[in-house]
Formats: C-alpha cells, structure tokens, sequence
C-alpha cells in the first residue's frame, strides 16, 4: 500500500510541477522515513490518522532532527495527503490542521567584494591546467554575475551560450524561465570557455565520444558537471583564496550576488526576478545589508548629524 501511494505520489508531483531528480529524491526519502515509522506502529499511509502524524514529528525531534528538516518532513506528509484526498484515496485529510515547527529565517552570511575578488582570481590560479582554469573562472564568473542556484548553472545548455549573448535564458525551479543579464566579465570568461571547450569536443569526437549538449559537459549519467563537484571546487578555491572554507559554498556566491546589489541601490523586485524567487518574501531576507548603509546615510547626510561633527571639531 505505501509503495503504491508513494510511487503515485512522486509520479504527480513530477508530471504537475515539472520537478527535478533531487526534489523527487528529496520526497522519496522523506515519506519512506514516514512509511517506515507507521510500519512499526502496525499502520500505512492509508489508515493513518492525525495523531500519527503527530507523533511522527515527536519522534523526529526525539532523534535530534533539525527544525528545518521536521518542517520539510511534514511538507512532504500534507502534500501527500492533500493528493490522496483530492484523488478520493481517503475521505479524510489527517495532516491538514497539523501546525509543524514554524522555520527560522536566517540571514545568509555574506562574503565582501574583496572576498569575491580573492575567490575569482583564484579560479584562474588554483588549477592543475589552463582548461580547467578557463572552465572554473567561467564557473564562477557567471555565478556571482547572475546569482543562479548551482543546479541551474551547471545544466546550462550550450546553445544558449554562443554568440556572445549580453543575457543567457536560464530554466529555473517549477520549469519556470527567467532572463538574467551577463557581466562584461562574465561575458569575457564565456568566450573564452566556449573556445576551449570545442577544442576539447572536437578532439572527444575525433575519439569517437558523443557530443554535449551542456557548457560544461562532464562523465556521468547526467552528461553535465555534478551539483555535488562544483561545492567542492568552490571549497578548493575558498582554500586557494585563504578563506574559510567552512563558511563558503556555492550559495554564499549567490547571496552575495543579491545583497552586493542591493547594497547598491538594486531594486529589491529586481533582485527577485534575477534569482527566480516565486514570492517577494523569499527574497526580503537580503534586506538585513541595508542597516549598515542607511545608518551611514544619516550619519553622513542628515544636518544634526553634521552639526554634531562641527561642535566636535570646534571643542578640540
């Protein structure tokens, strides 16, 4: 019966939203781990009822799970049973009226220009060859430049790339399909990329290897550079930099992207549609880099302010 529902389930969610593998993935995991706790308590997704789930998110915190991850859990749970009652699976919604732990927002560490800087030049420096510099500086160049989410970078098509466009057409979560624009950096790093990876491709074909339909095409079943070998080049280059690399990944580089612009006056719906955020809320988290600017602002602008410096300068 779990089985069944379960198999049912991912096959909506992948067919109605367009899903990737790791959110697909992600749902599999989470209600195995549910069906296997109603298992012990003799019971199935079908016949389980709100108390159930109740003590399913105890016993998640009995086993030290964090809160972001028991309110993922029950995300997963009232998806599924939102489902089962809509296809009249149950009658019943048991996981509707459950309240789960509300989700702390973080503010995302935010590494500086200078920072940044240190970690491009070493994507250009830390590289065991000039192809590989040329791949990871592309990398990196276009991350900080569009702030995409390193599933989106590293599945970029090819053909998207070529032409020296001034914007790049980027499919991001749900399906949906946003244009960001490319730093004349970004730009140069591109070109350059694109000339040595047809080189390369070419030689491949010559070896009589498929060609790539990816910018940065990799061994392996997904045909592109993994999610999992970019976070450890970033870590490398972190490393390379003289930084920390516990406090660095490739997300840093994209809330970088975000607060580095508004910092400068970037309008924060802007900064929405260039991160594909669905919901302006999601993206108001980076407004925490306002506070040292607008203090500065008054602290340089406003005329009690600047009377308070004169009476200081007069005093001594």
């Amino acid at each position: 019966m779990n089985a069944r529902w379960l198999s049912r389930f991912l096959e909506a969610i992948q067919a109605e939203r367009d899903a990737s593998r790791n959110t697909i993935l992600s749902y599999g995991r989470d209600l195995r781990d549910f069906a296997a706790f109603l298992e012990k308590k003799g019971a199935d997704f079908a016949s389980a009822g709100r108390g159930e789930v109740e003590a399913y998110l105890g016993d998640l915190a009995d086993r030290g799970m964090a809160q972001a991850t028991r309110a993922r859990r029950l995300s997963a749970i009232r998806q599924l049973y939102r489902l089962a009652f809509l296809e009249g699976w149950r009658a019943d919604d048991p996981a509707a009226l459950i309240r789960g732990p509300k989700r702390a927002r973080r503010l995302p560490g935010n590494l500086s220009e200078a920072e940044v800087d240190r970690l491009l030049d070493a994507a250009g420096t830390a590289a065991r060859s000039e192809a590989e510099a040329l791949r990871n500086t592309c990398l990196m160049q276009l991350l900080y430049a569009t702030g995409l989410r390193v599933s989106e970078l590293v599945a970029l098509p090819v053909a998207g790339a070529r032409g020296d466009p001034r914007m790049i057409l980027v499919r991001g979560k749900g399906g949906r399909e946003r244009m960001v624009p490319l730093s004349p950096p970004a730009r140069e790093a591109l070109t350059r990329w694109l000339a040595q990876r047809d080189r390369d491709e070419e030689a491949a074909l010559r070896a009589g290897k498929p060609r790539s339909t990816f910018l940065f095409p990799a061994r392996g079943r997904s045909g592109h550079m993994t999610r999992e070998a970019f976070f450890l080049l970033v870590k490398q280059l972190a490393a390379a930099a003289g930084l920390d690399p516990s406090g660095i990944s490739p997300h840093s580089l994209r809330h970088a992207f975000a607060t580095h612009l508004l910092a400068n006056g970037a309008d924060l719906r802007v900064i929405q549609t260039l991160l594909g955020h669905a919901s302006i809320a999601t993206t108001e988290i980076y407004t925490h880099v306002l506070d040292a600017r607008l203090r500065d602002l008054v602290l340089e602008k406003h005329p009690l302010a600047a009377g308070d410096a004169a009476l200081e300068g007069g005093a001594g």
